[in-house]
């Protein structure tokens, strides 16, 4: 059978239970500055902690990439057990919950975890979900998601640095029926995007992308987008940002022939998770208002993003941008990163820390 050496490989799997706490040494949380009445706390220690998403009963399932584990946290009577749900995967990054079902992506496949939440003590030997788009040689997974449509929403992202590519290959966000049939592109030219997320009451799709690098310091910006339809392009590898053309292939095609993004991001801050709030806990100021995890740059000389910036949205634009978290860049050196973002019941948000390989908590209290 085709897939016969996966499900072997996959009947190896065990659930494994990890401790929620066990943080040696101790995080400098005190380094990081929140605005006035939010709190941020160790929610659980997770190796490589990558993308969340909430199951059905509460359960946190979480992805990882070089760990190559998803692992599932529960709570009962305040205490929280990690329990490590598949392992030895290859970049199992992407992690979207719909009908009771867990899907899993890696660069090769769609894993589905039929029942997971009633079985988080057993072996899930998973089904594999083929995606022809996933059978081409790309750089790295990218991000699943589960839309309002009740289709899954998957990246596909560039398998270069720039180039020209296959525009229904390569650089594009796909959707789906959740078995991976009816397969079609929803958008265009979008190089790396590692988050995306849909307006609570109007259903859109917000989505970041990640633009090149090798332009300098301050070129290109990074992007945050909204596609308000089908097969709109968002411009790579010919533009970026606004109006930056690319030096090797924007002479065939102007910016003004692509959707511009709603908001040019400082270059290399590398946006990864983005998550409407749809709490109440906070502040009404930041009720149905975008967060963004910027997990940070890699190749600048000065280092920027590791920080997470609100963003308020009225009308499909962009109103007000301002940094919510920051602190986990000290010094021109990172002890920490964020990278996606997770609303739970009690109104407060989850952030993944994939270099601290922890689970953050930010509450809110209203200062007395």
């Amino acid at each position: 059978m085709k897939y016969q050496w996966l499900f072997f490989y996959l009947s190896l799997l065990q659930a494994v239970t990890l401790q929620a706490h066990a943080q040696t040494p101790p995080l400098p949380l005190e380094k990081i500055n929140l605005p006035p009445g939010f709190t941020i706390s160790i929610w659980a220690e997770v190796p490589d902690a990558r993308s969340m998403t909430l199951g059905d009963n509460g359960t946190v399932f979480v992805g990882s990439k070089s760990a190559g584990n998803v692992y599932a946290i529960t709570q009962s009577s305040g205490k929280r057990q990690v329990r490590v749900i598949a392992n030895k995967l290859k970049e199992p990054t992407g992690v979207t919950f719909l009908n009771g079902t867990l899907y899993v992506s890696t660069p090769r496949h769609i894993l589905r975890f039929r029942d997971i939440e009633q079985n988080l003590e057993n072996t899930v030997i998973p089904e594999v979900i083929p995606v022809e788009l996933l059978n081409k040689d790309s750089q790295s997974p990218g991000y699943l998601a589960a839309g309002p449509d009740g289709r899954l929403y998957l990246s596909i992202i560039a398998p270069c640095n720039i180039c020209e590519v296959d525009p229904d290959q390569f650089a594009l966000i796909a959707s789906m029926q959740p078995d991976g049939s009816n397969l079609e592109i929803f958008a265009h030219g979008v190089r790396h995007s590692a988050g995306f997320d849909w307006h609570p009451t109007q259903k859109t799709l917000w989505f970041t992308d990640i633009s090149r690098n090798w332009m300098g310091d301050n070129l290109p910006p990074d992007e945050l987008n909204h596609a308000t339809q089908k097969t709109m392009h968002f411009g790579f590898p010919y533009c970026h940002g606004s109006t930056v053309l690319d030096p090797k292939f924007g002479a065939k095609r102007g910016c003004e022939k692509f959707t511009a993004p709603v908001l040019n991001l400082s270059p290399h801050v590398a946006p990864m998770g983005i998550r409407f709030y749809t709490g109440s806990l906070f502040p009404e100021q930041y009720h149905q208002q975008i967060f963004v995890a910027e997990s940070g740059s890699w190749n600048r000389r000065e280092k920027v993003g590791y920080q997470i910036e609100s963003i308020q949205v009225t009308n499909g634009q962009v109103a007000n941008k301002q940094t919510f978290a920051s602190g986990w860049l000290d010094n021109n050196e990172a002890w920490g990163r964020p990278i996606d973002l997770l609303n739970i019941p009690d109104g407060s948000m989850l952030v993944s820390d994939d270099i601290a390989g922890v689970i953050y908590n930010i509450h809110y209290q209203k200062p007395e």
